[in-house]
């Protein structure tokens, strides 16, 4: 439903035509009013490229009044600017996504003196007051990688993990989860983490000197295949090291994100299993919570009607999506995000 105006003209009009109770904001009937500012934190991830389309997808249909989309393109300065737009062009709520969850405090501080709720989609900023994060259990990103990779290796190996950039919350979670669960369940496998900063041309180079100095490597976790699948696939290509599970020398890997990609990759015999990161309910759910948060509403913690579950946090709300587990056993699955975006198209 469309964000409406709440000035005294538009509620007469309102009230005559559908006879709502009003326009009280702080009412659970009530309807709050006010654009929408939406700033989308990349282009050059597969996986934030369909959640733009997602959100592209919302504003036409017209579950928020957004202003022109900004994206930041992975730079704090840039995010900072473009909030500080949107509240020049007058928001009434922010929907951003920032990458570095501890530069983004002042930002948030200064929207919160001047009263604009703010939802953090994917990531959960290290300080300052947010409305709603809408994020899936990153911890349990890092654990379900680390447990496949276990039990696929019998406990025994060499394993690379692509880290996500250590001053994301996500990377952090991820990484320490992954870390914390291969040292309690299986000691025999030994990690070489790698730092990345989500660039892929970075993770490649990184495993193209790990591979030269450890050839018996036979696990890799991704923890972002919308940037580092495509050019991790063409470097096993290269040096002839990507053969299908089952076979002999086969390198068992797991990613993160759920894009159309690794579910094409996981067909093919390419990588073994992702997790599925909802593009599709990242966006619906960040409109949704702006619209909340333009009617005055206050979450409440607890299960959810869409499969979710709402915790608190010391900053404010967390609603955490579900995340599934994606191998050739589901891939087909109508219901993954991914399955669906194919259809679309």
């Amino acid at each position: 439903m469309r964000v409406r105006t709440t000035s005294a003209a538009a509620c007469a009009v309102l009230l005559a035509v559908t006879a709502l109770a009003g326009c009280n904001r702080d009412s659970d009937s009530g309807s709050g009013g006010g654009k929408v500012g939406i700033d989308l934190p990349r282009s050059d991830s597969d996986f934030w490229n369909s959640y733009q389309q997602y959100i592209e997808e919302g504003v036409k249909d017209g579950e928020v009044d957004a202003l022109s989309l900004t994206n930041s393109q992975n730079d704090i300065g840039k995010l900072v600017a473009n909030v500080q737009t949107f509240t020049d062009q007058g928001a009434k709520a922010v929907v951003m996504a920032p990458q570095d969850t501890g530069a983004i405090a002042e930002s948030l501080q200064s929207l919160e003196d001047k009263k604009i709720p703010v939802v953090s989609v994917d990531t959960r900023p290290d300080k300052g007051k947010v409305y709603m994060v809408v994020r899936a259990d990153n911890r349990a990103y890092g654990e379900k990688a680390c447990k496949y990779l276990g039990e696929q290796l019998k406990g025994k190996g060499k394993v690379v993990e692509f880290q996500g950039d250590l001053s994301s919350i996500n990377g952090r979670d991820r990484s320490e989860a992954f870390k914390s669960c291969m040292v309690k369940n299986f000691p025999g496998i030994r990690v070489f983490e790698l730092a990345t900063d989500w660039k892929g041309d970075v993770a490649s180079a990184k495993l193209q000197s790990t591979l030269a100095a450890h050839p018996d490597i036979n696990g890799i976790y991704m923890q972002a295949g919308g940037v580092f699948l495509q050019p991790t696939l063409a470097l096993l290509e290269q040096k002839k090291l990507l053969k299908p599970p089952g076979t002999p020398g086969h390198i068992t890997i797991i990613s993160n994100d759920g894009i159309p990609e690794e579910l094409d990759a996981i067909k093919a015999g390419k990588i073994d299993a992702t997790v599925s990161q909802p593009a599709d309910l990242y966006a619906k759910y960040a409109l949704y919570w702006a619209k909340q948060a333009l009617d005055g509403k206050t979450p409440k913690a607890g299960p959810t009607d869409h499969e979710s579950t709402i915790i608190k946090i010391p900053n404010g709300f967390e609603d955490q999506l579900p995340a599934p587990l994606v191998t050739k056993e589901n891939v087909d699955d109508p219901k993954l995000w991914a399955n669906q975006l194919e259809k679309k198209s």
